[in-house]
This record gives C-alpha cells, sequence and structure tokens, in this order.
C-alpha cells in the first residue's frame, strides 16, 4: 500500500490557468481519509503553497507535510514547523548572482521568507502572478542578503538551448550545486545533495516509511530526482517529453485534465 504521494504543483497538480480541479481535491481528500499522506512538492518556497494547502484541506494539519525549495526544506503544515533546511551557502549564492548578470536572464534569490529578482520583465511577472511573492532588487551584488539563510538561485530564460548553454558555462563553479530544471523557463540552483528526491525520503525516514511505499508526481526535471527515488514515479501527460523515459508510468491525462486525480483512482483508490 502507498502511504505518501509527493506531488509536484505547477503544471502537474495545478493547471494551467493555476486553479486546482475539483476533481483533483476530491480524489486527495479521499486517499487521505485511506491514510495517505498528500505532501505538495515544489521548488517555491513553503510559505507560497499556504492557498493550496487550504484548498485541499490541509492547511494548518498536524501531521500533513510539504518540501518546498526542491528538497531544500521539509515542513509540517501546522505552523509551518521546519523539520529538514539546507541552503546555498552565502559566496556560492554571491557567485551564481554575479555570473547571472553576464546572461539574458531575470536571476532569483529564494531567502527562506522572500524571492529576490533581478531583470525582472513582463512576462516573469505575469507568470509569477498569483503564485508567489516577489520582491524586485537593482542591485548588482547581493552583499546586503549577508547573514540571511540563501535556499537556491535561479535564471529565468524560456529557450531550454540558451539555459543548457549557460549550465556548461557554469561548469566550473557547480561541482557542489545541483542543478535541476522547471516550469519550461527555469534552470535552478540548490545545493548538492538538495533536490526533491532527497526530501521525499528524508520526509519518509521521518515518518517510518519505506521508499517503495511511494508515488512522486511531476512534469519537469526538477522533479525526476524523486520520480525516481519513489516506489512509483509518475509523468503526467504534459511531461518533458526526454524524461518521460524515466518515469514508471504516464498519465492519459495532463495538468488541465485531471492527472493527479487518475494517479490515485488507479494506484491508490
Amino acid at each position: 500500500m502507498y502511504k505518501i504521494i509527493a506531488c509536484d504543483l505547477d503544471e502537474t497538480l495545478l493547471k494551467l490557468d493555476r486553479t486546482i480541479d475539483p476533481k483533483d481535491i476530491e480524489a486527495i481528500q479521499e486517499a487521505g481519509k485511506r491514510g495517505v499522506k498528500f505532501v505538495p512538492a515544489t521548488g517555491r518556497g513553503y510559505a507560497s503553497v499556504q492557498g493550496t494547502l487550504k484548498e485541499l484541506g490541509l492547511w494548518q494539519k498536524e501531521g500533513e507535510y510539504v518540501i518546498s525549495f526542491n528538497g531544500g526544506a521539509v515542513t509540517e503544515n501546522k505552523g509551518n514547523r521546519l523539520l529538514h533546511f539546507e541552503g546555498l551557502p552565502f559566496d556560492l549564492a554571491r557567485e551564481l548572482y554575479r555570473r547571472g548578470l553576464s546572461y539574458d536572464v531575470c536571476v532569483h534569490v529564494y531567502t527562506r521568507d522572500m524571492v529576490y529578482a533581478y531583470n525582472l520583465f513582463q512576462g516573469e511577472i505575469d507568470y509569477l502572478a498569483g503564485r508567489m511573492e516577489i520582491r524586485e532588487i537593482f542591485s548588482e551584488d547581493i552583499e546586503f542578503l549577508r547573514g540571511q539563510e540563501i535556499v537556491k538561485v535561479l535564471y529565468t530564460n524560456t529557450d531550454r538551448a540558451y539555459l543548457n548553454r549557460i549550465e556548461n558555462d557554469l561548469k566550473d563553479i557547480t561541482g557542489d550545486i545541483d542543478v535541476s530544471y522547471s516550469s519550461n523557463r527555469y534552470i535552478e540552483f540548490n545545493h548538492r545533495g538538495v533536490n526533491k528526491g532527497q526530501g521525499l525520503l528524508s520526509l519518509a525516514r521521518l515518518l517510518g516509511v519505506e521508499p517503495s511505499e511511494t508515488i512522486a508526481i511531476g512534469d519537469n526535471y526538477n522533479d525526476l530526482s524523486m520520480i525516481k527515488a519513489a516506489g512509483l514515479g509518475v509523468g503526467v501527460r504534459n511531461t518533458v517529453e526526454s524524461m518521460k523515459g524515466e518515469c514508471d508510468f504516464i498519465t492519459e491525462a495532463d495538468c488541465n485534465e485531471c492527472a493527479v486525480a487518475e494517479v490515485i483512482h488507479r494506484f491508490v483508490l
């Protein structure tokens, strides 16, 4: 029996209009009645998913959890109690920020409580609307953040080939970095070993759950680590084509057609 479902949010549970289908909510709640924990697993911070938790009936619930910042944090929903946290060393985050200034990208810097963005453009503003709070900055240095815990840095550009070239350019500094991609617009930088897969395994250990008793659902490369770590790794139909072969199961539905409900009905209910 599966005991944990770790599920990506954007373009997986959330439709492209950022809403959740009532059929997905109903399936998640039915699974919960059978003791199966539904755990949002997102690259965003846990503060940004509170509205989603309310929709799912998981807000401020003891014994329910969120994996956020691509595995950089695991929290219990009751009081957002932090159970696990691992960020980037400041000097490494600062160097990623500095190097990002030379590319045609918007640079995001995530702390526990805020996302700072340099070179913000209208398309990114539109994409983030309703997803999370962001603060625009104009400094070419992030020394003002020294002393704060930085969880990750990411670059935004909708040209994936361009982001791939950036990854290759940065190989001289990414030896201690976990690099992933998300939402067909981001290249993300976490500390080495910080990813959604490790976040899922950490939570499973905490709850005494075997990896074989977990399901992971996602659509993009920052989900791949948990898809491979889980007992059942699921890609929704709109999953990036090049990673579908690494999933155990691909849904018939996409994120707009209740893919999560399909998984729950087939493998849980």
